[in-house]
């Protein structure tokens, strides 16, 4: 996690909210203070310490409490705990649980994916299919639900697809100007769509084939024809749904599109102690002050 990055996004997503200042807290007393208990309303994984930690930092709050990163969410349970400026704690609160909650929907369908798939030969990755300016911390979320990083940017890796190819005349001349155009730590990944088109990627022997919108049987026969040192990659349209069919079929990663492009954010609020939100979900009146 780059922090500079991060700070730097946080006061754009607080500037964007808050404008030149949020009217609805300014009826509170400056000097009022309280703490502020996130609670998950669903089952998941929670992720988003950096989140907490700097946003706390940057508006001077106090974390009194924080779950790591990659554990086990129920219904209920607590998130994290902030204490500080009543003001400042509720023109916080929206960027703040729109990030953690957009953040653990990610981790959550990533652990989904991994224990469906039940292969640990296999990795899980997530894809380039991201939210602008979101993607540090997307990617980030995939990690804490145990799955892994494809291409973070366009820069990281050479990766030949179906227009590439035909821009450039063909596989073998695809990659061949991949290797004089690139150093040798830059890998060169291609896709291939045809039996034919994969004889020849395996002919010019690059790092990586993507085997893409195969069956789990036709993957499984496919793979069987890549030597061992080159890396295979399935995609194209597999599920949290779908991805069990691909358990054994000896393929190195599975790209996933969906742990990034359609998740449904984890429902979470923000309560202050003090407050009637804050009793109810404890089933004690005494709390409301």
């Amino acid at each position: 996690m780059n922090r500079t990055l991060l700070r730097e996004q946080l006061a754009q997503f607080l500037n964007e909210d808050i404008g030149f200042g949020d009217a609805s807290s300014a009826l509170i007393n400056s000097l009022d203070v309280t703490t502020a208990v996130v609670t998950a309303k669903a089952d998941g994984v929670f992720a988003g310490v950096d989140v907490v930690m700097e946003l706390a930092a940057m508006q001077r709050l106090v974390v009194e409490q924080c779950l790591d990163d990659g554990t086990d969410l129920k219904k209920g349970d607590v998130m994290f705990a902030l204490r500080g400026k009543t003001r400042t704690l509720l023109e916080t609160e929206r960027v703040l649980l729109n990030l953690v909650q957009h953040m653990c929907s990610i981790a959550t369908l990533t652990r989904r994916c991994v224990e469906a798939l039940a292969d640990p030969s296999i990795r899980v990755t997530d894809t380039r299919k991201t939210t602008p300016g979101l993607r540090m911390l997307e990617k980030y979320a995939v990690r804490c639900g145990g799955g892994y990083n494809h291409r973070l940017r366009l820069d990281d890796a050479v990766m030949i697809k179906d227009n590439h190819i035909a821009a450039l005349g063909g596989i073998t001349q695809a990659i061949e100007t991949a290797r004089t155009q690139n150093g040798h730590t830059t890998p060169i990944e291609v896709e291939v769509e045809t039996i034919e088109q994969l004889r020849e990627a395996i002919a010019a022997s690059p790092d990586i084939i993507m085997l893409d919108n195969r069956s789990p049987e036709e993957l499984k026969a496919w793979v069987a024809l890549v030597p061992s040192h080159i890396t295979t990659e399935a995609s194209g349209g597999i599920t949290v749904d779908t991805i069990a069919a691909y358990r054994g079929t000896g393929v190195d990663v599975i790209s996933v599109g969906q742990l990034t492009h359609s998740v449904t954010a984890l429902d979470c609020s923000l309560n202050l102690k003090g407050g009637v939100k804050y009793a109810v979900t404890r089933n004690d009146a005494s709390a409301i002050r």
